[in-house]
């Protein structure tokens, strides 16, 4: 079927009735010419005639009308058969049923073996289905005048396009779409040599112009390059099909451990206008000159570094974070002394934060020298690599808070207990009684501190059990509007259908404590502090400020002000230990890290939105547990029975810190206990060697040098297995937790204690 038939069905049925009204009209003009002809003369025969030439005149005009009509159309048939014969896709024309008017020749040759006249039937051989895509098109062409559409087939891309024309036909065009490679063109016609290799250096593609360099198809790079490894950005020797030659080489690493390698073959000097084809490479460059100014820049480079970058500006206008002087660094590779010829840069574009890895080598010879730096985007790996150190981080100062606290709980151990200890001798009435008792609550708050370092190194004790926030969260507004004050409004918004959470309630009410005195304290003039709850269900995981929350379904508590806001460059720091945006004396810096230790502790995620002048939310989320709230045991009501003045037995205390030891070995003795002092667990190891002692409890560090305490008392309890054991140490019961559970008629009292809670301890265990 050839354009010729273009028109021909629709000139069958209208024109045909078309060229009879002329006819009729010239019929009708007779009729009445001959009527007149018949009367006498008179008015009414002349009325008949003027009639008669009328519809003659009328009729003539109609014909012409339509000769004019018929010319337009073959003229506009004539155009559009000589459009679609000369395109070199595929064409058809069609009437609104699919069935084809007419193709032109690239069709008929596409699809010489088809034998249909419909449309749908002969792109069957191209893609299943075609009548529902052809309807879609047909449907939207009718509507808008046309309409494309892009199928992936067997052999590839194909776009489908249509445009509605007159008397209810369609143009239709078919047109494949090449594959696009990583630079937005098909590699195979770039004509610049092209080769990927994998890690091992085997050939694993060559483009058309790297087989014409090389003459046939090679398997390694050794066949190329005689001289491996490569150096990328320099003249490289390489074996082609015309014998050994130099060619300028642009290494460029890609995905899974392979390598792209460019080739561009030159004589034994570097070419002299190369830009032109290093404009088309997927690789960014840059030329600099030895001073650092950027002499031109390919596609990709320009990509790269942002809208805002123009040729001339200097190599340090547009990357930063180098560590020292950028044009040392330049002027080093110009002079061939640059060893580290990579270095990690961090872009200047103000639209978002980039950084790129820089590979700098020298071009050109004496006289001509030039520097060509290879662009790669490090974004993604600078990323990693802050999120690994932030995580380090935090681990090494929560390390550091815990050796922290562990030392002071030493120190406020001894001084709370010989404060204790001249309390024994002092009353009330006593001059220095209250100088005392002043020491000894300076003492105790000094202990919360050092919980809340331990609470950030997430090395405390929790007490879990099932809760429901917003039971939790009744329990303690009372505290909560007296810390917030009169200036302030606390509002609480729960969800009515909110799952249960597993967290140490005491905990966890710290944490809520904590974040609503920060909220406070943002608001001196006053405001509100909104505290919301709600269920949420994570589809997939949630990914920000270097965390991810697992898919699954959560608890979210959001505690927001409408205070000064955080800055961004503090936002990231506001968990670390001893950081704080309050004035000198207003604030310690740990009640966040305490709140951000407790949280993750508990298996839950904070985070933090803030803006200056704006406000802060903090938001967590708690992992909703899959169990009914536990029944909190009523308090027994039985009352303490009162120790004894005095009491009896033998006590081996083992304590490295000589003034902890003198403490507790005072504070026993005072209660009547026979105390043997030892300062390692090797000497009390030693003392028990005598079968002849009789010891009826161990009081024992945990940590110390050497031997550790639930390893000597192991040992010990191997001939004594009925001695009653009292662990005491800085750090808290979890680190150790396992291995207590594994030593029988042993407890933990953690440091610091007073007097009162050692000779308690020690009276619960021997009774």
């Amino acid at each position: 079927m050839d354009g010729t038939v273009i028109g021909n069905a629709r000139a069958e049925g209208g024109t045909a009735r078309q060229a009879g009204q002329p006819a009729f009209l010239a019929g009708a003009s007779a009729l009445f010419a001959g009527a007149a002809m018949m009367l006498d003369g008179g008015i009414l025969s002349w009325a008949i005639y003027a009639a008669s030439v009328t519809l003659f005149l009328v009729g003539l005009g109609y014909a012409i009308y339509l000769r004019h009509l018929k010319v337009l159309e073959e003229s506009s048939d004539a155009v559009l058969k000589g459009f679609i014969a000369q395109d070199a896709a595929p064409s058809f024309v069609t009437d609104d049923e699919g069935k084809i008017l007419s193709q032109n020749e690239a069709s008929s040759s596409r699809f010489s073996d088809v034998e249909s006249e419909t449309l749908a039937g002969t792109l069957r051989a191209v893609f299943a289905n075609p009548s529902a895509v052809l309807y879609r098109l047909q449907t939207r062409a009718a509507g808008k005048g046309s309409a494309r559409e892009d199928i992936v087939t067997r052999r590839g891309h194909v776009r489908i396009a249509v445009h509605g024309l007159t008397d209810a036909r369609f143009l239709w065009r078919l047109e494949d779409m090449p594959e696009r490679g990583q630079a937005g063109r098909n590699v195979d016609t770039l004509p610049v040599p092209m080769f990927s290799a994998g890690r091992s250096g085997a050939i694993l593609y060559m483009n058309e112009a790297a087989r014409r360099l090389v003459g046939e198809r090679i398997k390694s790079l050794d066949r190329l390059f005689p001289a491996l490894p490569l150096r990328s950005g320099e003249l490289n020797p390489i074996t082609t099909a015309d014998g050994p030659a130099y060619g300028f080489v642009v290494e460029h690493e890609s995905t899974a451990g392979r390598r792209e390698i460019y080739v561009l073959p030159s004589a034994a000097e570097a070419p002299t206008d190369t830009w032109g084809v290093f404009e088309m490479l997927p690789v960014a460059l840059l030329k600099l000159d030895p001073s650092g100014e950027i002499l031109t820049a390919n596609r990709m480079a320009k990509t790269l570094l942002g809208a805002e970058f123009t040729a001339g500006q200097g190599l340090g206008d547009v990357m930063e974070g180098l560590g020292r002087s950028i044009n040392d660094w330049l002027r080093e590779t110009a002079q061939g002394r640059n060893g580290q010829k990579s270095e990690f840069l961090r872009l200047t574009r103000p639209d978002r934060e980039m950084f790129v890895q820089v590979t700098l080598n020298k071009l050109g010879r004496d006289g001509d020298e030039a520097l060509m730096a290879v662009l790669s985007d490090a974004t993604e790996l600078k990323t990693l690599e802050a999120q690994f150190v932030q995580s380090q981080k935090m681990q090494a100062i929560g390390q550091l808070a815990g050796g922290v606290a562990h030392d002071f709980n030493n120190l406020l151990t001894a001084i709370s207990g010989h404060c204790d200890l001249l309390l024994l001798r002092h009353d009330q009435g006593d001059a220095d009684y209250a100088d005392l008792v002043q020491i000894n609550q300076n003492a105790n708050r000094a202990a919360a501190l050092v919980g809340q370092l331990l609470a950030f190194s997430r090395k405390q004790t929790l007490r879990p059990e099932v809760l429901d926030m917003r039971d939790t969260l009744s329990d303690l507004t009372h505290l909560l509007n007296r810390l917030v004050g009169e200036k302030v409004t606390l509002t609480l918004t729960h969800d009515p259908v909110l799952g249960a959470i597993r967290a140490d309630k005491r905990q966890l009410e710290q944490v809520l404590m904590n974040l609503v005195v920060n909220a406070r304290d943002a608001m001196p003039n006053g405001g509100e502090i909104r505290i919301e709850t709600e269920g949420v269900t994570l589809s997939r995981a949630l990914e920000r400020d270097r965390a991810v929350v697992p898919a699954g379904d959560y608890v979210t508590v959001k505690v927001q002000d409408q205070g000064m806001g955080i800055a961004a460059d503090k936002l990231q720091k506001v968990f670390e230990p001893f950081f704080t945006t309050k004035r000198t004396g207003e604030g310690t810096g740990l009640g966040l890290s305490t709140a951000y230790g407790i949280v993750k502790q508990t298996g839950g995620y904070i985070f933090v939105d803030s803006a200056l002048g704006a406000g802060t939310c903090f938001t967590l989320y708690f992992p909703i547990h899959d169990a009914v709230p536990e029944a909190v045991p009523a308090p027994e009501t039985a009352t303490r029975t009162s120790l004894p003045q005095r009491a009896e037995g033998v006590v081996l205390l083992v304590e490295d810190e000589a003034p902890v030891r003198a403490f507790a070995s005072r504070a026993l003795r005072l209660r009547g206990y026979t105390v043997i002092e030892e300062e390692s667990a090797e000497d009390a190891l030693k003392t028990l060697e005598d079968g002849s002692l009789n010891v009826d409890v161990f009081v024992t560090d945990v940590v110390m040098p050497g031997m550790d305490g639930p390893s000597w008392v192991r040992k010990a309890l191997e001939t004594r297995p009925n001695t009653r054991v009292v662990f005491v140490s800085g750090y808290t019961e979890g680190t150790f937790g396992e291995v207590q559970t594994k030593i029988p008629n042993s407890v933990f009292l953690p440091k610091p204690f007073s007097l009162s809670q050692l000779t308690e301890t020690v009276h619960n265990q021997l009774h």
